[in-house]
C-alpha cells in the first residue's frame, strides 16, 4: 500500500485510491493503478511517456492517445484532491506534484484514528479559521450595506387593509399602510378626529384615499376622484393626528381654512420659469399637512421635496419641512437638508413602491422667534432631526401625472399626497 498524503492512499493490490476521512474508495483500471504506481516512485521525477506505456501496457503496443486518456482519467479521479497535481512537461512527459507537507512511503495502515486527527493539523484548521471569517465578513457586510437597509425598512409596512373613510360627508375606502407591530387600525382611529356634526365638505363627491399609522400617529391623505388615478391635485387633505384624544376637527371650516393658510403664506412655493428649457431637470414634490388638535392652535407643514436625476436611480435630493400655525403667531421653523438618493423597487404589499434611500451631506435648521405650546412638540421633532438623522427613506407609494402620494419620515411616518412639478433649467 503505498501512503500519499496524509489521509489519502493507494491499495496496489485492489487497484484502489481509498480516501481514509470519509472511507471512499475509487476503483482503478490495471493501466491508471501501474501509471499511479510508476508516478509515485520518486514524485517529482518527470516519466517520459514511453516509461509510462511500458509501465501501464506491458508487452504491448498501443497508441499514444492511450496514454493521453489515462491521464486525462486520473487527473479526474485525483481532482478532489486540491494538493495533488498530475503535470504535462511540454516534450519529456510527466510529473507527479505532491504539497511538500506530504510525501510517499510504503506504510501499513491500521490505526485510522490517528490518521484522521493528523489530517486535522495547523494548516486546516487555519483554513477553518479563515472561512469563518470571511462568512463573517461577507455577513457583516451585508447587514450594514444600503440595500439591506431599503429591504428592512421597506418589511416593516403592509397594505393588505382596506378601512372606510367619512370625509366631508362622503364614505370611501381607503388603503392603509401600517406598521406590522400595530394592531391599532380600526377605522374609529381616524374618524374619531373629525366632528360628526361639521364633517361637511360642499361639493365633493368621492374621493381617493390612503390612510397610515405607525401604532402611534394616524394621518390620511385624500383627494377629489372616484379611482387613484383621477387625482389633478386640487382639493388634497392631508390630515395627522397626534394624540389619542379627539381631535374635534370641523371639516366645514378646516377647507376654507386651509385655502386661506396656504394662499397667504407658501414658504416652499417653486417658481417655474416660462418657457423653461435646460439640460438639468427638478422633479418637485409639494405636500402641505395640517395637525389638528383639540383646543389648540391647528398646525400646519409645508413639505417640499425635489430630485434631481444625474442617472436613472440616483441623483441629488434637496428637502424642506417648514411648520406654522393658522394665525402665524408661531414664526416658521424650518429644516432644511441636501444631500443624494439611491432608488430602489420595492413592494408593500400589492403596491410596486418607489424607495428613495438618501444620504444628508447638509442640514440647516432656521430657529423660530416664537413658538406657541401647539408647535412645540414639531420644533422638539425637528430639533432632534437636525442634530441626529444622517439619512432617510422615503416612499413613494403612488403616483398621476400631476401627483405622487409618499410615506414620509416625519413625525415616524406620515402619509401625505404631493403636487408634482417638473422644472427644467
Amino acid at each position: 500500500m503505498l501512503k500519499i498524503t496524509s489521509y489519502l492512499t493507494l491499495d496496489t493490490s485492489a487497484k484502489q485510491l481509498v480516501n481514509h476521512l470519509n472511507d471512499e474508495k475509487t476503483s482503478l483500471t490495471f493501466s491508471e493503478n501501474a501509471v499511479l504506481i510508476k508516478l509515485l516512485d520518486h514524485s517529482e521525477e518527470i516519466w517520459t511517456k514511453e516509461q509510462l506505456l511500458a509501465e501501464g501496457w506491458p508487452d504491448r503496443v498501443v497508441a499514444p492517445t492511450s496514454l493521453t486518456q489515462c491521464i486525462s482519467t486520473l487527473r479526474r479521479k485525483l481532482e478532489p484532491y486540491s494538493e495533488i497535481h498530475l503535470k504535462a512537461v511540454a516534450r519529456r512527459g510527466y510529473q507527479l506534484h505532491i504539497n511538500e507537507r506530504s510525501h510517499v512511503k510504503m506504510v501499513s495502515l491500521t490505526d485510522r484514528d490517528t490518521l484522521r486527527a493528523a489530517f486535522l493539523d495547523v494548516g486546516v484548521m487555519v483554513k477553518i479559521a479563515g472561512a469563518m471569517v470571511v462568512i463573517g465578513l461577507i455577513t457583516l457586510a451585508w447587514y450594514q450595506c444600503e440595500y439591506h437597509k431599503v429591504l428592512k425598512k421597506t418589511s416593516e409596512w403592509s397594505s393588505d387593509k382596506q378601512v372606510e373613510l367619512n370625509i366631508g360627508g362622503v364614505m370611501e375606502s381607503a388603503t392603509l399602510l401600517y406598521k406590522d407591530n400595530t394592531d391599532q387600525v380600526h377605522k374609529s382611529k381616524w374618524q374619531k378626529h373629525l366632528a360628526p356634526e361639521s364633517n361637511i365638505v360642499e361639493g365633493l363627491k368621492g374621493f381617493s384615499a390612503f390612510a397610515l399609522t405607525n401604532g402611534a400617529h394616524y394621518s390620511f391623505a385624500s383627494c377629489p376622484g372616484y379611482t387613484l388615478d383621477d387625482c389633478n391635485g386640487e382639493g388634497i387633505i392631508n390630515i395627522n393626528t397626534l394624540t389619542p384624544e379627539p381631535a374635534g376637527l370641523n371639516m366645514s371650516e378646516f377647507v376654507p381654512l386651509s385655502q386661506k393658510m396656504e394662499d397667504r403664506i407658501r414658504y416652499n412655493r417653486v417658481l417655474i420659469p416660462q418657457d423653461s428649457v435646460g439640460n438639468i431637470v427638478e422633479h418637485h414634490y409639494h405636500a402641505d399637512v395640517y395637525f389638528p388638535v383639540a383646543g389648540e392652535k391647528l398646525i400646519r407643514g409645508d413639505f417640499s421635496l425635489s430630485l434631481v436625476y444625474e442617472d436613472d436611480t440616483s441623483g441629488q435630493i434637496y428637502t424642506t419641512t417648514c411648520i406654522t400655525d393658522e394665525d402665524c403667531v408661531t414664526t416658521p421653523i424650518k429644516w432644511k437638508t441636501r444631500g443624494t438618493f439611491n432608488q430602489y423597487q420595492q413592494k408593500i404589499g400589492d403596491y410596486d413602491v418607489d424607495v428613495f434611500y438618501t444620504n444628508i451631506e447638509h442640514k440647516e435648521f432656521i430657529k423660530p422667534d416664537f413658538v406657541t405650546s401647539s408647535a412645540m412638540r414639531f420644533y422638539r421633532e425637528i430639533r432632534r432631526d437636525d442634530i441626529q438623522v444622517t439619512n432617510m427613506t422615503l416612499f413613494r407609494v403612488h403616483k398621476t401625472k400631476d401627483t405622487a402620494v409618499w410615506i414620509l419620515p416625519f413625525m415616524d411616518g406620515l402619509v401625505a399626497w404631493s403636487k408634482y412639478e417638473k422644472v427644467q433649467f
